[in-house]
């Protein structure tokens, strides 16, 4: 029982480069060689919640520490993201963080953009201020 204890207790440390990592990128090399744009927008979904997870986590790491089933359920959630048969990325995404860009202006209300750039326009001048004065909130 001690040798399987070990094996059950150490799992995670395979699993989450597993579900977090290496599936992830095999199958967004497959959505970019694929025809169709649903799995495109599900895997870039992912890898923006992944990123913005592990930018959170670097930040309240030493408060995360404390909390003993911090990284089952992380493995958890990010399972529930990655696997297709949720489609949790593209969920969190549309219902969460595209509403959020919307509310800030970095996005417009419709779905696809024209190709004159506005949106991109838009997100640079999010994330770098104008020079000299101070914009009103």
């Amino acid at each position: 029982m001690g040798r399987f204890w070990t094996l059950l207790t150490n799992l995670h440390s395979l699993a989450g480069p597993m579900v977090m990592l290496l599936y992830p990128l095999y199958a967004s090399v497959i959505a970019i060689e694929s025809p169709g744009k649903e799995d495109d927008e599900q895997w870039l979904a992912y890898w923006i919640l992944y990123s913005l997870l592990t930018l959170t986590e670097m930040l309240f790491q030493s408060v995360l520490e404390w909390i003993p089933i911090w990284y089952p359920v992380k493995l958890l959630f990010m399972a529930w993201l990655v696997l297709p048969q949720f489609r949790g990325a593209a969920f969190i995404y549309e219902r969460f963080v595209r509403e959020q860009m919307i509310k800030y202006g970095v996005l417009r209300v419709h779905r696809h953009t024209s190709p004159d750039g506005n949106a991109k326009k838009k997100f640079v001048q999010f994330i770098v201020p104008k020079k000299g004065g101070h914009e009103a909130y």
